[in-house]
């Protein structure tokens, strides 16, 4: 163990050595025990440390704000009906906008497709380039 990660567990553990790591306690017990100033120093300074956080008081929060905080957990106000959709119905429009896109390109598919199985029976309205078949279905249906 080297003086710099023995500074580094004392920062992290403390001075005393029963928080540390198992597998760190023996090498710091013999860095300690060889006497590196910088080791003793990193001790002493973990020691301090300790020892004010042992003996450190919270001071005691003043009655009425406790009061206040309690108070607030219970007081929820519900927001108005126009604030709490006011977020999401601007965007209502543009979902009602793209249903009827995808309508209008179902009609317009619906009308390029002929209605039944066979193309030769019914062209398409968008068919132009038979029109011998469409003048052959109205002789069809004037001989009848």
């Amino acid at each position: 163990m080297t003086p710099e990660r023995f500074a580094h567990l004392a920062d992290a553990y403390g001075a005393d050595l029963k928080h540390w790591p198992e597998a760190e306690r023996e090498d710091a017990r013999n860095l300690i025990a060889s006497g590196n100033t910088r080791v003793l120093g990193a001790l002493d300074q973990a020691a301090w440390l300790d020892q004010r956080l042992d003996t450190h008081q919270a001071a005691q929060p003043d009655v009425r704000l406790i009061q206040q905080v309690v108070a607030s957990a219970f007081a929820v106000e519900r927001p108005a009906l126009r604030s709490r959709f006011s977020n999401w119905l601007p965007r209502l429009g543009f979902v009602g906008a793209g249903v009827a896109g995808i309508a209008a390109g179902m009609l317009v598919a619906s009308l390029s497709l002929p209605l039944t199985g066979t193309p030769d029976v019914l062209p398409s309205i968008f068919d132009h380039g038979d029109a011998d078949l469409m003048l052959s279905l109205d002789a069809e249906e004037s001989e009848q």
